[in-house]
């Protein structure tokens, strides 16, 4: 149950970072974005670690759970932040979100193939549903009347056209980004304690935050990040520190919980996603029928793969055969 709760409050948190991370990017950059969010994840891991002792932990964890965190920062803050903070420049949020929920997929063939859990047919068939639903957001058409106000010309006073390619391209990126990295961090903090979770958080971020660092080395990414605007620096820094907190939720979920559970019960950032996107950015994203119905399937799917699947087929009363056949396990193991 509190494996359950972690999980979805990362959700929510989650969802408000994207918001403010799609305000940013609208005039700034996925690099500014990141030289922001990435050191700032890291101040406010540290103070967590050290209030909840769970820095104190550091020599009890084994040297290659400790690699496998280092790991996961590197692709999951790095390589995956770059490309959601991609996707969600060129096309929007409501758009590329359904894209990048697609890692749930991913990290549920992964546990299968590599931590040897279960799947049902019918967790699989979830799959497949959620995968509709992606595929039936990137259908929704333009309203050409939209347009900017022109109490926003500082973000560009002109219509909103996503740049559908790239920001489905990077939103896959992302997904096998974001749906490989827990099945790294589930390997390295399995049955460890939520403290570990923040522990498991710290030693990504230091990773990620290192790295950002040897990249500053290079000109052209100085270059970029010097030219962060002033008016988007409040945008990066509440990203920042909301992605932190949202990824201490989720490891500490993680932590204590099997990723079958975790991973799906995340989907629940696209209900959340709508509210905030209306809130920061209502002229910079598309809404509509297919974007509302496609956001829909892809939490029935991940219901369908969260939801203990003798209780789902227990309520449905469905004929022999066929219940027989949904409850079918497939494992690699």
């Amino acid at each position: 149950m509190l494996g359950a709760v972690f999980a979805i409050l990362a959700a929510a948190t989650f969802a408000f970072n994207n918001a403010t991370a799609r305000r940013g990017v609208i005039t700034g950059t996925a690099l500014q974005g990141m030289a922001v969010t990435i050191p700032v994840g890291l101040l406010c891991f540290i103070p967590a670690a050290l209030l909840t002792g769970a820095a104190t932990s550091l020599t009890q964890l084994p040297p290659r759970s400790i690699a496998w965190m280092a790991g996961v920062g590197l692709l999951h803050f790095i390589l995956g932040r770059y490309c959601n903070y991609r996707a969600n420049q060129a096309a929007g949020v409501n758009l590329t979100a359904p894209v990048v929920q697609l890692q749930v997929f991913v990290s549920v063939v992964l546990a299968v193939i590599i931590l040897h859990e279960p799947c049902t047919v019918l967790q699989l068939a979830g799959g497949i549903v959620m995968l509709a639903g992606s595929l039936i957001t990137q259908r929704q058409p333009m309203n050409k009347k939209a347009t900017v106000p022109a109490s926003d010309d500082k973000l560009g006073g002109h219509a909103f056209l996503p740049r559908r390619a790239v920001g489905y391209l990077f939103a896959s990126l992302a997904a096998l980004a974001y749906g490989t990295s827990p099945i790294m961090a589930r390997t390295a903090l399995a049955h460890t304690g939520i403290a570990t979770g923040l522990l498991g958080g710290l030693i990504a971020y230091s990773a990620a935050t290192a790295a950002m660092m040897l990249g500053l080395a290079l000109p052209s990414l100085r270059t970029n990040v010097r030219a962060l605007q002033r008016e988007n620096v409040q945008w990066f820094l509440y990203s920042g520190v909301f992605v932190a907190a949202a990824q201490g939720f989720f490891y500490s979920a993680l932590s204590i919980a099997p990723i079958m559970l975790v991973a799906p019960l995340m989907q629940l950032s696209l209900v959340f996603r709508f509210g905030f996107a209306n809130a920061l950015t209502p002229h910079h994203e598309v809404f509509g029928l297919h974007v509302i119905v496609g956001s829909a399937l892809s939490i029935v799917g991940a219901c369908m793969i969260s939801i203990d699947t003798g209780l789902v087929l227990n309520v449905l009363h469905l004929p022999v055969s066929i219940d027989e056949f949904l409850r079918w396990r497939i494992s690699s193991g």
